[in-house]
């Protein structure tokens, strides 16, 4: 039987794989471990990266944690006519701020949530935010994930990409993050769907992380740039700010349930910057990067 120490120990097994191939592809930077607690119930092991060769900020988070609802989820649609008391958390967050402009960010999350009331559910995604959109980078990241939604089920991936889109949008920029990738939440059992298959899905993501991010890592990592490429770069961490402390569910959630402020905010850059009214250069990568920054591109076509 499944149980949420099974998942919770995956979890925990899923950042040491992840932490050792960003340090063996990084070369220099090393993870700092800070575990810290919860008041209210559970914890987590925090693990930061800084001033590598590679990366020049990142984390890898892994949280349990448990305790009484929040409100704001006893009004939840999906529970509301099944009162809860007590609900368990726990999962993995990842995002790594590259030095090289021309390396993308990339953001991952996997998780599993569930009440005393019965209901459970997983949810997670990952997705790239490069500064740059190199078309054959959208391709292979886009292809990795679609490979490992279709080991799953043949919709998946048109259909979280999707949502993707719509997640990873700045409305009040009209923009998106980046080029997406795939996002899903309350996937819950069905008559078609076990919790363990719901689960090898999940698995099957983060496992997808390592080999895919690092490739980019790899190909991108050496790449000459220029103080004009730097000054890009914290434009567009710029954006990735707004995005996480304005939208973004997570924030809002680690926030509102009391979880640690200094894990939660280990998302933003160390460095970003905002131009007033900044236009880039007719026919410059940079405008053609922002072309690129809207919903439903077929990036596997």
């Amino acid at each position: 039987m499944l149980t949420k120490e099974i998942i919770t120990d995956w979890f925990l097994l899923l950042q040491d794989t992840i932490c050792a191939s960003l340090e063996k592809e990084d070369g220099k930077g090393k993870f700092v471990e800070d575990k810290w607690t919860r008041p209210e119930g559970g914890g987590g092991r925090t693990r930061i990266i800084q001033n590598g060769n590679v990366i020049e900020k990142g984390g890898v988070l892994f949280s349990a944690v448990y305790g009484d609802v929040p409100a704001f989820l006893k009004k939840d649609d999906s529970t509301e006519n099944l009162p809860a008391s007590q609900f368990y958390a726990t999962g993995i967050s990842i995002v790594i701020h590259p030095e090289n402009p021309f390396v993308p960010i990339i953001h991952m999350n996997v998780r599993y949530f569930e009440m005393d009331n019965g209901v459970f559910w997983f949810g997670g995604g990952i997705d790239l935010t490069p500064h740059y959109v190199v078309e054959e980078d959208a391709r292979f990241f886009h292809s990795a994930l679609k490979t490992s939604c279709d080991k799953h089920d043949m919709n998946y991936y048109a259909h979280f990409k999707k949502w993707a889109d719509d997640y990873f949008f700045i409305p009040h920029r009209n923009e998106t993050r980046g080029i997406g990738g795939i996002f899903f939440d309350k996937l819950m059992e069905t008559k078609e769907t076990s919790r363990e298959q719901l689960f090898a899905f999940v698995q099957e993501i983060g496992n997808t992380f390592p080999p895919t991010y690092t490739r980019l890592m790899n190909k991108n990592k050496e790449k000459r740039n220029t103080k004009e490429n730097k000054h890009w770069q914290l434009l567009r961490r710029g954006r990735y700010v707004e995005f996480n402390l304005v939208y973004d569910k997570g924030t809002k959630f680690g926030l509102e349930t009391n979880g640690r402020t200094e894990s939660i905010l280990m998302s933003l850059p160390e460095t970003a910057s905002w131009a007033y009214n900044f236009i880039p250069e007719v026919n410059s990568e940079e405008e053609k990067t922002l072309s690129f920054l809207k919903k439903g591109i077929d990036w596997v076509q």
